[in-house]
C-alpha cells in the first residue's frame, strides 16, 4: 500500500533532517532552527530516517589492520579478491558490516556496461548484503541462482537473494524451482534433467563473479535450521568428517566434496574449483572459521569478505 499524503511529507521531513545532521554535519538544534520544529522533532525526525532507512552508511576509510589481514589472507590462500571489515565487539557474529561490504562489491560489478553474469547462493548474509543494494537499472546483466530453495515440506526458504537482487536491478533472473536435496538419487537426477534447469545450471557455469554464503558443518548448521536436511542426515554427515558446506554441498576439512550423503541428492549447481573462477565467499563469526578455511583450501571458493576477527582465526590455524 503507497504511504499517504501525510506519512510521504513525514518521511520528506525526516529524509531532509536526516541530511542536514549526518551529511551536512548541523546539530539537532540547528536542524530545529531550519526546519522551524523543536529539537525533539527534530531528534524523532532523525532517528525516523536511521529506522526506515532513509540513509545508510558504508565505512570507506581504509583502515590499516583490516587491509593488512586481507593482504595475509590473500596471500596465505591465494585469493582474488579479499575484503576484512571491523568487527563488532559487542556482538563478534554479527554480519551487518561483512554484508555491507558485499553489498558494495556487488553494486561496483553491476555498474559494468558490458552485460556480466551474476550466479548467487543463499543464506543470512548474502541476503542481508543484497537487502542494502540501492535499486539500479541493470537489464542488461544476467543473475542466476546456484541452489533451490525448496525444503522437503515444500516452504520456501527466507533467505532467498536471486529474486531481492532483481527486484532492486531489474536484471533477468533465473531461479532453481527445486528442493535443495530431493528424496532419492534417482529423483534428483530426473530433476536436473528438466530442459529449463539444464538452461540454468549451464548458465551459471558461465558466470562473470560467483557470490555464496559459507555454512558450518554443526548442532547450528543452516541446512539443518531452516529444515532442508534432517537431524539424522547432519549427524551422518558429521561422522563422515564434513567440515561445512556451500550451496547445499557438504565438504571435508580438505575441501573436498563428499560423494555420498545428501550430497548424492544435492540438486544445485555443482562445484568446479578452477584457479581462474571468482567465487567469493561470504561469512563471518567464530562457528564458521573451521568451515571457511576448508572451502579456501579445497578452492570452492577463491574469493573472501568477512571481519577482523574471523581473518584473525583463519591466520592463526595456517600457524
Amino acid at each position: 500500500m503507497p504511504p499517504s499524503n501525510g506519512e510521504k511529507s513525514r518521511l520528506d521531513d525526516a529524509a531532509r533532517a536526516g541530511w542536514l545532521y549526518y551529511i551536512a554535519g548541523n546539530t539537532q538544534d540547528e536542524i530545529a532552527g531550519k526546519l522551524k520544529i523543536s529539537r525533539a522533532a527534530a531528534q524523532r525526525l532523525v532517528s525516523l530516517a536511521l529506522s526506515e532507512r532513509l540513509i545508510t552508511f558504508r565505512l570507506d576509510h581504509p583502515i590499516t589492520g583490516c587491509m593488512e589481514l586481507a593482504a595475509r589472507l590473500s596471500e596465505r590462500y591465494r585469493l582474488k579478491h579479499c575484503d576484512v571489515v571491523p568487527t563488532d565487539a559487542q556482538n563478534p557474529a554479527r554480519v551487518a558490516g561483512v554484508a555491507a561490504s558485499a553489498a558494495a562489491y556487488l553494486e561496483q560489478m553491476l555498474t559494468a556496461t558490458r552485460p556480466i553474469i551474476i550466479a548467487l547462493g543463499t543464506g543470512r548474509t548474502l541476503r542481508a548484503a543484497v537487502d542494502q543494494i540501492r535499486p539500479m537499472a541493470c537489464p542488461h546483466h544476467q543473475l542466476v541462482s546456484l541452489v533451490g530453495n525448496i525444503a522437503p515440506d515444500g516452504s520456501a526458504s527466507f533467505f532467498d537473494a536471486l529474486t531481492r537482487l532483481a527486484d532492486l536491478t531489474q536484471a533477468r533472473h533465473y531461479p532453481i524451482p527445486l528442493p535443495v536435496v530431493a528424496a532419492t538419487p534417482e529423483e534428483r537426477d530426473l530433476l536436473i534433467a528438466i530442459e529449463p534447469v539444464k538452461r540454468v545450471r549451464e548458465l551459471a557455469a558461465r558466470a562473470d563473479l560467483t557470490v555464496v554464503g559459507v555454512g558450518q558443518m554443526d548442532s547450528e548448521a543452516q541446512q539443518f535450521i531452516d529444515g532442508f536436511i534432517t537431524r539424522q542426515e547432519l549427524v551422518d554427515l558429521l561422522r563422515e568428517g564434513a567440515a561445512g558446506e556451500v550451496v547445499g554441498w557438504a565438504f571435508d576439512s580438505d575441501g573436498h566434496i563428499f560423494r555420498g550423503g545428501t550430497n548424492a541428492r544435492c540438486t544445485s549447481v555443482p562445484h568446479r574449483p578452477q584457479d581462474d573462477r571468482l567465487v567469493v565467499g561470504v561469512a563471518v563469526g567464530p562457528a564458521k572459521v573451521r568451515s571457511i578455511d576448508a572451502a579456501l583450501a579445497g578452492r570452492i571458493v577463491t574469493g573472501l569478505i568477512t571481519d577482523e576477527v574471523t581473518a584473525a582465526a583463519l591466520l592463526a590455524l595456517s600457524n
